[in-house]
């Protein structure tokens, strides 16, 4: 079984919206204009792009990326992986050329069976839809959490709201940094 891990700059609140400055959105670019940058805070980004086998994303995370990722020489290591895109909407004719293999899934069960098949950890990037979709099926096994020390208020969330049971978590991993970040590791106790 292939480990789905979830990562995410989240505000303490619980936002994920526009953290890198996308359009649209009050706050948009957060994690960059209000708080001071810190590099060992993101040391878990390099990591997580050396240990991921295959890259996750919703459809509107996927039209946010594809067209500036496959150039980004920091990302150069998602360039090669296999790419899966959740939507009941995309045509394969939407597909970025140059970002190396994707796949489209057209439901929750997809996702399930993927993570069947043989392989290493399966990232998934951005997509808040996606991650509460995948949060309340109990898909996820990991997370790993950049928190960055605001309130936001309104804005897409990390997490649903829908009314379920308790899900258990374990940290596993965690550190303070000088600007307030925090870095929390939980993987999902079944």
């Amino acid at each position: 079984m292939r480990t789905l891990i979830s990562t995410a700059f989240v505000s303490l609140d619980g936002v994920v919206e526009a953290p890198g400055g996308e359009p649209g959105y009050r706050n948009s670019g957060w994690t960059f204009k209000d708080v001071d940058f810190v590099p060992e805070a993101y040391e878990i980004k390099g990591r997580e792009q050396g240990e991921a086998a295959a890259m996750l994303l919703g459809r509107v995370s996927y039209e946010a990326f594809s067209p500036v990722w496959p150039g980004m020489e920091e990302f150069a290591q998602y360039k090669v992986m296999p790419k899966y895109v959740v939507s009941t909407t995309l045509a394969e004719g939407d597909l970025v050329s140059g970002w190396g293999e994707t796949t489209i899934l057209r439901s929750l069960d997809d996702v399930a069976a993927l993570k069947k098949t043989e392989g290493g950890p399966i990232i998934v990037h951005g997509s808040a839809s996606l991650n509460q979709a995948l949060s309340d099926a109990g898909l996820i096994d990991r997370y790993h959490l950049l928190v960055f020390p605001l309130l936001l208020g309104a804005g897409k969330r990390l997490f649903s709201t829908t009314d379920k049971d308790a899900q258990k978590l374990k940290l596993v991993e965690h550190e303070t940094y000088s600007n307030g970040l925090q870095k929390n590791v939980f993987d999902v106790v079944r």
